[in-house]
């Protein structure tokens, strides 16, 4: 019977919370933490039951982003269910709608070689390696551009730059987070920033369209939840949830504040750094 301890639950939902939104890859840490602590850690990864439980976890991030958000979300689904086609919020959640699609087609048509290639910790630092590049290219091809001042409507802000194109666009770009080490926080973030968005705005409309992606992919995967597979490991479970759920909410907190006045360059450094001691180790070092 499979079992995991409560120490890798609260320390793997720790670490889901906190890089889901953080422009430095969820999956990537989920594969790269585990085989650099080897041991039993690598073991645990290794397991088809490893999938399942960060698929719980990122449920829980996709709960503590709506709940963090209800109030927009709220006046979002209340202009569609009235069918206000003038409000800002309308036309966001047709971008958000267009955003989403393509992430879930790519997602739902290769979800077997994604899968195949979700625990190869070469390729997560090689991918965490390019997230660093996209970050940092963003703030090179944008760092001229004179800061733009957070509007008191950010949803009017999103909908005025962003177009039904570009929002596809957006959405197709997010298809590569589904490889582990690219961060889909951070190319929906870079996209905006190069749209002419502020830091600010661009990681708004970022917070906003994680919601249904991170969601939707949970939902997909949530029956398989119940089959058994975790049986005697739900306690553990539960507890690795509620602190991913807490860490997701302080995530949100924290970078809403940073992206006021701070760039992503920290992250896009990190990634670099992380990325290449990752490659070293699992591509030349036995």
């Amino acid at each position: 019977m499979f079992h995991f301890t409560f120490l890798q639950a609260g320390m793997t939902g720790l670490i889901q919370g906190i890089t889901e939104l953080f422009p430095i890859s969820s999956l990537g840490h989920a594969v790269l933490v585990p085989a650099w602590l080897g041991g039993s850690w690598r073991v645990f990864s290794d397991t088809p039951q490893y999938l399942l439980i960060a698929v719980a976890f990122h449920l829980a991030s996709a709960v503590a982003l709506f709940i963090v958000f209800a109030p927009r979300w709220i006046a979002i689904l209340r202009s569609v269910v009235s069918w206000n086609k003038g409000s800002s919020n309308f036309k966001l959640f047709w971008l958000l709608v267009l955003g989403t699609i393509p992430v879930g087609l790519i997602g739902v048509a290769f979800n077997n070689f994604f899968q195949r290639n979700f625990q190869k910790p070469l390729a997560a630092g090689i991918f965490l390696t390019i997230n660093g590049l996209i970050l940092f290219s963003a703030e090179r091809l944008t760092s001229r551009r004179h800061a733009h001042a957070i509007p008191a409507d950010q949803n009017l802000a999103i909908v005025e730059r962003v177009s039904t194109g570009q929002a596809l666009i957006i959405g197709v770009g997010q298809s590569a987070a589904l490889f582990a080490g690219i961060s889909r926080f951070g190319i929906t973030v870079s996209a905006g920033m190069l749209r002419g968005l502020s830091r600010s705005v661009a990681a708004d409309f970022a917070f906003l369209l994680s919601f249904p992606v991170i969601l939707g992919a949970s939902i997909v995967k949530l029956p398989k939840l119940g089959n058994g597979e975790l049986a005697g490991s739900y306690g553990a479970l539960t507890f690795g949830v509620a602190i991913a759920f807490v860490a997701t909410i302080f995530s949100v907190k924290v970078l809403t504040r940073w992206f006021k006045s701070n760039s992503l360059r920290p992250f896009a450094a990190y990634c670099l750094v992380v990325g290449l001691i990752s490659i070293i180790r699992f591509g030349f070092i036995n």
